[in-house]
């Protein structure tokens, strides 16, 4: 989600339902715009976590973060969300003023994804390991499959 400095971090995870759960961009875009009204500080970033998990073994965490800086009005027609709000300085550009790839280069998503990439084929034999790995066997139940659940049955299985 997007972070914003002034905003204690806001609309963090709650990006894409910062103007309410049915917003859509333009909502949620100008909703930040109005938050912002005369402030200064317009330091905001992008910040993306993937995480592979699987049954048995903790899961593989990959970050990226993007920092840029809020402009006071839409800029550029691509993109989606506060890409058309989001300048990123290094490019001179707002998000929505990118290409595709130039994008995909610098974005808080792109940088996590690459990050996994950097270590995809361990990744992949990571996750084969873990799910082949034998498990646990599963508990019998066999005295249930008849529906026999009496008040004698329950009372023994939880204690």
């Amino acid at each position: 989600g997007l972070a914003v400095e002034a905003l204690n971090g806001a609309p963090g995870v709650y990006s894409a339902r910062y103007a309410g759960v049915n917003a859509g961009d333009a909502e949620n875009t100008a909703k930040l715009l109005k938050n912002m009204e005369g402030v200064a500080n317009r330091k905001a970033a992008f910040h993306c976590v993937i995480s592979i998990a699987v049954p048995s073994g903790p899961a593989l965490t990959y970050e990226g973060t993007c920092e840029g800086e809020l402009l006071t009005a839409p800029r550029g027609e691509d993109g989606f969300g506060y890409d058309p709000i989001f300048f990123y300085p290094e490019l001179g550009k707002t998000f929505a003023e990118l290409t595709m790839a130039e994008k995909n280069k610098v974005s808080h998503r792109g940088r996590a994804m690459a990050e996994m990439a950097a270590e995809f084929e361990q990744v992949l034999k990571w996750v084969k390991q873990r799910l082949t790995e034998e498990k646990p066997p599963k508990p019998d139940h066999g005295q249930f499959e008849h529906n026999d659940w009496s008040e004698e049955i329950m009372v023994r299985e939880v204690k």
